[in-house]
């Protein structure tokens, strides 16, 4: 593994304060950037080093550094501390929590109602000056069409997919999933008028317990928000359902929706978009697995994990991505 220029890291670790690196160690995990814990003369800290690349010019680190100072200054106290940013650099340096990954197991009542607190902290405070300083997530839709063709475009992407087995998969089950999703919405183009700035939430995006940590004291603290910005609450919700790396309990979703949904002008018009959208964004996250397969999205999991068997990563998503499909088949024979 290249590691980051050694004297920007000694820079920026420098203008945080914490004066002198002592070691630079590498933390697992991460799986769009590498990620390092820093011991240095007065303190640790974690070290992002993001990824870049000319057919990706999303600006990761800004979107990240933007988000995490919101969050601190808005009350909720559960993401790291933003200390210092290099950005010509690609390098960022936060506070270094500490917790555990969670497991499934961990996603209690309690739990998700830490995470409703966090989403509805972050609202409260929509209107404060440094909320003005977000961008607009990423793949962020603020119509029912939006949302529609951000999953078109990445059904489009697969299409040209140069693994056969993947090439199969998708013209034959994907492809045909997606156009049965996609008719059925049908009238629901009638909600789909774009949302007022009232109506849309700052979301930290790619929101679940897998950017989660737990410490010793069940607090659950959230991280990575290099996807965050303003967005649609529908959107919110649906992706805490769907992601798949540590899922939230179908029995959490009504109360979880109705507590965002209260936090905007309209709340019927919240719960009935997420109604209409969630088999999208399950079709989506099928979609999500095999991002393995596209060279611009390999090339960042190769960067932030560069020991890891990328065949076997490969194997496992393509099976992944078969076995959510029927599931997402199986619910909607069941509607």
């Amino acid at each position: 593994m290249t590691e980051p220029d050694s004297d920007a890291v000694a820079r920026i670790v420098r203008n945080a304060g914490l004066g002198a690196v002592r070691a630079l160690v590498p933390l697992a995990g991460g799986k769009n950037n590498r990620v390092y814990r820093v011991e240095a003369e007065n303190g640790r800290a974690v070290l992002k080093s993001y990824f870049r690349h000319p057919d990706d010019p999303r600006d990761r680190l800004g979107a990240e550094w933007a988000f995490s100072r919101f969050a601190a200054g808005c009350g909720a106290n559960r993401t790291p501390e933003p200390l210092s940013a290099l950005p010509e650099a690609g390098l960022a340096l936060y506070e270094l929590l500490a917790g555990r990954r969670p497991t499934e197991a961990d996603v209690t009542d309690d739990a998700v109602a830490q995470a409703t607190d966090f989403v509805e902290a972050l609202n409260a405070a929509r209107w404060r000056p440094l909320a003005v300083r977000l961008r607009v997530a990423s793949e962020a839709c603020f119509s029912v069409a939006e949302h529609l063709g951000t999953v078109a475009r990445r059904v489009d992407r697969l299409m040209n997919v140069a693994d056969q087995a993947v090439a199969a998969f998708v013209r034959e089950k994907l492809l045909p999933a997606w156009r049965e999703v996609r008719a059925a919405v049908g009238g629901a183009a009638s909600l789909g008028r774009p949302l007022e700035p009232t109506e849309r939430c700052v979301s930290p995006s790619d929101f679940g317990f897998h950017n989660a940590l737990i410490g010793t004291d069940s607090r659950v603290r959230f991280v990575d928000f290099e996807y965050a910005g303003w967005d649609d609450p529908a959107k919110l919700v649906c992706d805490f359902f769907c992601q798949p790396a540590v899922p939230v309990p179908e029995r959490h979703f009504e109360a979880f929706a109705h507590a965002v949904a209260a936090y905007f002008p309209q709340p019927p018009s919240v719960l009935a978009r997420v109604r209409v959208l969630l088999p999208v964004y399950r079709l989506k996250w099928v979609c999500i697995r095999l991002n393995e397969f596209l060279p611009t999205d390999g090339g960042r999991r190769a960067f932030a994990l560069p020991m890891e068997d990328s065949a076997a990563r490969r194997d496992a998503q393509l099976d992944a991505a078969r076995a959510a499909l029927r599931h997402l088949q199986v619910q909607g024979a069941a509607a």
